[in-house]
C-alpha cells in the first residue's frame, strides 16, 4: 500500500507532462540547445562561408572598404588564376601523394603494433607502450634537426618518400594508442573461437577482428591525413625543390607574391582548395563513426 501511494504522484506527473508537453524546465533546455546550436553555427560555419565568399571576389573588392554594390560581385577568376599559374595544381598533387601515403603507412603500422600490444602479452610490453605514448609529449620541432640529418644521410631529403616517412613517424604514436584501444575493446571470446576453428593470427586479424576495428583504423587514417595535409614546417625543412613543394608551402609563396605584394583573392581560393580534400575525407569516413563497433560485430 505504501508503494502504491508513493508511485502515484510520479505517474500522474508523467501523464500530465505527456499531455501538456514540456514544462518550464523543458522550455529552458530547448532555449539553451537553440542558443548553443546558433553559437556553434557562428563559430564553425560562418568563417567557412566567409572564406568561400572571399575566394569568389576580385582582389580589389577584398582589399577595398566593404560596399554593397561590389560585395556580391562574384567571379571564378581567382581559381582560374591559380590553375593557370601551375604551382598550386602541382602542389595539390604533391600534398595528395604525401598525405595519402602517410595515412596508408601510418594505419598499417599502427594496426600491426596495436594488434601486438592489445592482444598479446609479452615481457616489457607495458614499458614499450609507455615509451611510445611518451613520445606524444615531445613536439616534433624538437627532433626536427636529428630527423633531417638522418634523412639526409639516407638521401631522402627532397623526396616525397622521405616526407611520408617523417609524417608517419610523427603520427604513429597516436595511431598505436588508438589501435591498441580498439583491439582491447574486442571480446576475447571471438579470438578464442577463431583459434578453435583453426585460424592463425593473420587470418584472425583480417577476417575476424578487422570489421570490429574499422572505426579505429578510420580515425588513425583521418588523423594522419589531416596532419600531413596541413603541416608546413617539416615540408619547408625537408624540401628545397619547388616542384616538390606541398600545398601549405606553395600557399606561403603565393601569399608573398612579387615584391611582397599579396593577392588575397588567390590566397583565399588556395585556402578553399585546401579545405576540399579534408571535407571529402571526413564525410567519407564519418559513417564508420556512426556504424561503429556494434555493426562490425554483427557482420563479423
Amino acid at each position: 500500500m505504501v508503494t502504491i501511494r508513493q508511485a502515484r504522484p510520479t505517474a500522474v506527473r508523467g501523464v500530465r507532462a505527456a499531455v501538456h508537453g514540456p514544462g518550464e524546465h523543458g522550455h529552458i533546455k530547448i532555449i539553451l540547445y537553440v542558443v548553443a546550436a546558433a553559437l556553434s553555427l557562428v563559430v564553425f560555419v560562418v568563417p567557412l562561408l566567409w572564406a568561400l565568399m572571399r575566394s569568389l571576389q576580385p582582389n580589389d573588392t577584398i582589399t577595398a572598404a566593404p560596399q554593397a554594390s561590389t560585395f556580391f560581385r562574384l567571379t571564378w577568376d581567382n581559381f582560374r588564376g591559380i590553375a593557370a599559374d601551375g604551382h598550386i595544381p602541382r602542389a595539390v598533387g604533391n600534398s595528395l601523394v604525401v598525405s595519402l601515403g602517410t595515412a596508408l603507412l601510418t594505419t598499417v603500422l599502427a594496426t600491426a603494433a596495436g594488434y601486438g600490444f592489445g592482444r598479446f602479452s609479452f615481457r616489457g610490453s607495458g614499458v614499450a607502450f609507455a615509451l611510445i605514448i611518451l613520445t606524444l609529449m615531445v613536439p616534433f620541432q624538437a627532433i626536427l634537426t636529428p630527423l633531417f640529418l638522418q634523412l639526409n644521410a639516407m638521401r631522402l631529403t627532397d623526396s616525397r618518400l622521405g616526407l611520408v616517412l617523417f609524417y608517419s613517424t610523427v603520427n604513429l604514436p597516436f595511431g598505436v594508442f588508438v589501435m591498441r584501444t580498439a583491439f582491447a575493446a574486442v571480446p576475447a571470446a571471438l579470438e578464442d573461437a577463431a583459434r578453435i576453428d583453426g585460424a592463425g593470427p593473420g587470418r584472425t586479424l583480417t577476417h575476424v577482428l578487422r570489421p570490429l576495428i574499422v572505426p579505429g583504423m578510420a580515425t588513425t587514417a583521418l588523423y594522419a591525413f589531416l596532419a600531413a595535409w596541413t603541416e608546413f614546417l617539416g615540408a619547408l625543412t625537408f624540401l628545397t625543390r619547388q616542384d616538390l613543394y606541398t600545398l601549405p608551402v606553395s600557399l606561403v609563396n603565393l601569399q608573398q607574391g612579387a615584391y611582397g605584394q599579396i593577392n588575397y583573392g588567390f590566397l583565399s581560393a588556395g585556402a578553399v582548395l585546401a579545405m576540399i580534400p579534408c571535407v571529402l575525407l571526413f564525410v567519407a569516413l564519418q559513417r564508420f563513426y556512426v556504424a561503429g563497433l556494434s555493426a562490425g560485430a554483427v557482420k563479423g
